[in-house]
């Protein structure tokens, strides 16, 4: 029986939890992307080759919000299955250095900041709004 995918295959990607800080506490980025059933999420994007997961993270937090960051800190990892792949996702913590010119594309439409619980709460995926209950020591939801 032949298989039609790499039984090995494995999707590599990271993203950040990017935090700018405001008078009432800080703030999480959250991209919209209309693509993917027009959902929320923390910025990420798969590896592309000869890259460190960490210049993925920094690459695609850059790419997709259009933000200078400064690394905080390791965030954590999520797992899940896009399609009938395992997919894992890397998260550094960051701190906006710099808040760019966001330009949408056809993979993001929109940045959005928010307090932590209102992001944990706004995210499509419940790995990610874990992650952030997680981080930010809040109630889990769901």
């Amino acid at each position: 029986m032949a298989a039609d995918h790499d039984p090995g295959a494995l999707i590599l990607a990271a993203g950040g939890i990017i935090e700018k800080a405001s008078a009432t506490g800080p703030l999480v980025a959250l991209v919209f992307r209309e693509g993917h059933n027009n959902q929320w999420s923390l910025p990420k994007g798969k590896q592309d080759p000869g890259e460190t997961l960490l210049e993925t993270a920094c690459r695609e937090v850059e790419e997709e919000t259009g933000c200078r960051v400064r690394l905080t800190g390791f965030g954590g990892v999520t797992h899940y299955y896009h399609g009938r792949l395992p997919k894992v996702v890397l998260y550094w913590r960051m701190a906006l250095v710099e808040d760019g010119n966001f330009t949408p594309s056809d993979e993001v439409q929109a940045v959005s900041w928010l307090p932590p619980a209102k992001a944990a709460a706004r995210v499509a995926h419940e790995d990610e709004r874990q992650l952030l209950c997680k981080i930010y020591k809040l109630k889990a939801q769901g």
